[in-house]
């Protein structure tokens, strides 16, 4: 038998899961997954993103425009989120169908308004990106460094800081 992405729409988020959360003015809960690991349950609403342990604590609340990429390795059912600000990336083990890997990239591509990659030279690139916060409508300015790429760097600042103005003046931020 093929292994389905899908949830039947009757298997609701776990009660001690939604009972931890808080949600915001017209946020709505989308998908989730247990993590196999920790017994967590993984909750993407569509604001945030969110982890509730076993016992029912929050572990993991941020806004969707945190979120710099995610990762899905089938082979290892394994969800990897990167951050924006450099945290520890979180992961996931999800043996079970679900439809968070597509509600990742979803949620994550609905917040990114324009976005513009430089080529620092000598194999060193940054992001500079405009995105929203779904939940207020917040236009926010990102600058995604590269590996290796650190602020201070000679020309860092000039160029990304050019790019974002670039940027601003497309969506009429100028």
């Amino acid at each position: 038998m093929a292994w389905s992405l899908r949830r039947e729409r009757t298997d609701k988020v776990p009660k001690e899961a939604r009972d931890a959360l808080s949600l915001g003015r017209g946020e709505r809960l989308l998908t989730w997954g247990r993590d196999d690991t920790t017994g967590a349950v993984v909750v993407a609403s569509n604001h945030r993103l969110y982890a509730v342990s076993p016992d029912g604590e929050v572990v993991l609340d941020r806004p969707w425009h945190l979120v710099d990429a995610g990762s899905w390795s089938h082979d290892a059912f394994l969800l990897t989120v990167t951050w924006v600000d450099r945290q520890r990336p979180a992961q996931w083990v999800l043996k079970e169908a679900t439809l968070l890997p597509e509600t990742l990239r979803e949620r994550v591509q609905a917040s990114v308004v324009i976005a513009q990659k430089l080529d620092l030279g000598e194999r060193r690139s940054a992001r500079v990106v405009i995105r929203q916060d779904l939940a207020s409508g917040e236009l926010v300015e990102q600058v995604v460094l590269g590996r290796g790429v650190r602020p201070g760097d000679p020309g860092v600042g000039e160029a990304t800081g050019a790019a974002l103005a670039d940027l601003r003046e497309q969506v009429g931020l100028a």
